[in-house]
């Protein structure tokens, strides 16, 4: 039992902290795409392959939305209890 809590707590520090953390370090800010990371390139290649433009809904504009406001309170609930029943299973 001891096991699944922890890793339960495991699988929703990794959805709460651990993803916002990595979409961040990939170039995806609050400020916008850091010059010369990998989101740069990601949103180059987008925009080449669009005709000069990111298209809504894509994956760059997604990751943009979750590295500059975060995830919404049902996005934050779904991989929580998502990742949180992985990692007690795991446990």
């Amino acid at each position: 039992v001891i096991r699944a809590a922890i890793g339960t707590a495991v699988g929703a520090a990794a959805a709460l902290v651990g993803i916002p953390l990595c979409i961040s370090a990939l170039g995806f800010t609050g400020a916008g795409i850091a010059a010369g990371s990998i989101a740069a390139k990601m949103m180059s290649a987008a925009a080449i392959a669009n005709g000069g433009g990111v298209a809504a809904g894509s994956t760059v504009a997604v990751l943009q939305s979750i590295g500059a406001a975060g995830f919404s309170l049902g996005a934050k609930i779904g991989l929580t209890s998502a990742l949180g029943t992985v990692g007690g299973a795991a446990g």
